[in-house]
Order: structure tokens, then C-alpha cells, then sequence
């Protein structure tokens, strides 16, 4: 008889995971390591406190609830040795498409002998919306999970590759590796090129996403600050963040707005959208980490959808 884990994206859906009881034990990997600094070896002592400081400073997370949360969780991941089969449930976007290769690295480290398989949810019908695994039925889930893909080794092992090419200093080798997405990661090379907007662009010095939350604030006029969170988060392509990721964009464009309530930009806020005015030197934050790449050293340009290092 053979043993099954399950390791989902988040508690969201592992409570309706459990719904559907399916064989298995399930471990919840809580962590965004979209965001921040990211160290290669997944799991380490080093690995670990490298993500708490990020944490701990930009979201203010406490040790207690890093402890019980998150290495908590990755402990139980460390104690299910028995297992020979593996089961991972992530999604389309960044946020989980991160996440699904660093857990991927760990386990071909970890459990090289695991039958390893995947439950990735995304374009699920004839339309162009994109479904996270809590928008689908119990029926579409356990059809997914039929039709789940088994992972080669050699998937394993690219998987592991892009990791360290996303931990390295340099995410000019990325973008040469998303054309050469010949593996079993159906939603892997959009992320990656999501993951390149987040640098800054050429034209105004701010990315995709901050770009997106002015343009919003002006197109939309929202009335209150929760209200273009709200509209942030209901159109947010592959990136698939959360309200407290944006809320933090928010806050590093605040001298772009001269009020939230309603919200509005101020002059330069609107030079700044209209690439009038650069706002690089302003927004650069020597700190800001995007995977072991620091965000400002590198530029995107918009025009050719390529990367330069400064």
C-alpha cells in the first residue's frame, strides 16, 4: 500500500483539501518567497533566518508566529519520511509558482526515491480567466487530482536549476531560460516573466505593479485606500498577491498621492504615470531584494521586455 503527503499552497485550501478527504497526511507551506531575500538551500538555519529578518521588518512577523506558522509546518514536512508519494497543490501564479520551485529543490535533495506530482490549477476552461484551486468545484479537484502530472527527474531537476538561477545575483539568466521551458511547468514561464516586470522600468524607474497602482488610482478614482486594494487585488494577472503585499506597494508610492480619502494622485504622481518624470532615485531602496537579486540594480525595459543590469 502505498503512502501519500500532500503539500498545498496555503491554509485557504488545505481546509478544503480536507473536505474532500483524500488518502494522506497534508503539509501547508506558508511562506511567499516571491518576496525578499531567497537563499538556495531551502531549509537550512541560514535559509531560514534570512527569510524571518524580511518578515520580521517588512511585515512585522514575530518570531512566536514565524515558530508556530511556518517552521512548524516545515518541521512536520521533515518528519514524513515514510512517504512514497508526493503530491503538491499550487497555482498559476507567482506567489505559488515561487513557492512550488523551492519546495521542489528541497525534495530532490530531500526525498530523491518520492514519486513526485503536481496539481497546478490555472486556465481550466474555454475562457481566458485564470482559477485559483479554491474557485473550483470539488468535482473539478478530484478530476485534477486524477489527471495529476508526474514529475521526471528531469523535471525535478530544472526545477531545482531555475531556483538557483532565481536565488542568484543576476535574473538576466532567467529570462534566457524562459524560452526554454521544454519541461512539465505548464504555467512556469509566465510567472518568470511576471517575476522580470517587478523590476524597475526604464521609462519612469517604477515597475509593472507600481505603475498599475497609480494608473488604477487614476482611471478608477477610487474612494478610499481598502477600495483600491480591493480593485488591485480582483485584476491582478499572474501575480496572485495579497492585500498586505499591495498594501506595502502603497505605502513605498505614498509621496505620489496627495490624499486616500478619496484617493488621488498629486501633480507629480501624474508626471511620473505619463514616464514625464523618472522616479528611480526617489523609490531606489539599496535593501530591496527580489529573490537574491537586489530590485534596483537591474532596469526592465518595457519596449523590448528584457532586462539590464545598471
Amino acid at each position: 500500500m502505498k503512502s501519500l503527503l500532500h503539500i498545498t499552497n496555503g491554509d485557504g485550501f488545505t481546509s478544503r483539501l480536507q473536505s474532500l478527504q483524500l488518502k494522506g497526511d497534508i503539509i501547508t507551506w506558508r511562506e511567499m518567497l516571491c518576496e525578499g531575500k531567497t537563499l538556495c538551500s531551502v531549509g537550512s538555519e541560514s535559509f531560514w533566518k534570512t527569510r524571518f529578518d524580511f518578515l520580521n521588518k517588512n511585515y512585522k512577523v514575530t518570531k512566536s508566529w514565524f515558530v508556530e506558522k511556518t517552521l512548524k509546518e516545515y518541521r512536520s514536512l521533515c518528519n514524513h519520511k515514510q512517504q512514497d508519494q508526493i503530491v503538491l497543490w499550487f497555482e498559476y501564479d507567482l506567489f505559488c509558482q515561487i513557492n512550488m520551485l523551492a519546495v521542489l529543490s528541497w525534495l530532490k535533495t530531500h526525498r530523491r526515491h518520492a514519486e513526485i506530482s503536481l496539481v497546478c490549477s490555472g486556465n481550466e476552461d474555454e475562457t481566458d480567466k485564470l482559477y485559483g484551486l479554491n474557485e473550483l468545484s470539488d468535482e473539478k479537484l478530484l478530476e485534477l487530482y486524477g489527471n495529476r502530472t508526474i514529475l521526471t527527474q528531469d523535471d525535478i531537476e530544472f526545477a531545482d536549476y531555475v531556483w538557483q538561477l532565481y536565488c542568484s545575483d543576476n535574473p538576466i539568466r532567467l529570462e534566457n531560460l524562459i524560452a526554454h521551458n521544454d519541461f512539465q511547468f505548464e504555467y512556469l514561464s509566465d510567472a518568470l516573466k511576471t517575476h522580470l516586470k517587478r523590476f524597475p522600468s526604464i521609462k519612469n524607474g517604477l515597475n509593472e505593479l507600481e505603475n498599475k497602482v497609480l494608473k488604477t488610482s487614476l482611471n478608477q478614482k477610487p474612494k478610499s485606500r481598502k477600495e483600491l486594494l480591493g480593485t488591485l487585488l480582483t485584476d491582478q494577472g499572474y501575480y496572485g498577491f495579497g492585500d498586505t503585499q499591495y498594501d506595502r506597494i502603497i505605502t513605498s508610492l505614498r509621496p505620489l498621492f496627495s490624499s486616500f480619502n478619496p484617493v488621488r494622485l498629486t501633480k507629480k504622481g501624474k508626471e511620473v504615470l505619463d514616464n514625464q518624470t523618472n522616479y528611480y532615485s526617489q523609490i531606489r531602496d539599496n535593501q530591496l531584494y527580489l529573490g537574491g537579486s537586489l530590485k534596483y540594480n537591474f532596469l526592465y525595459n518595457t519596449s523590448t521586455d528584457r532586462i539590464l543590469k545598471l
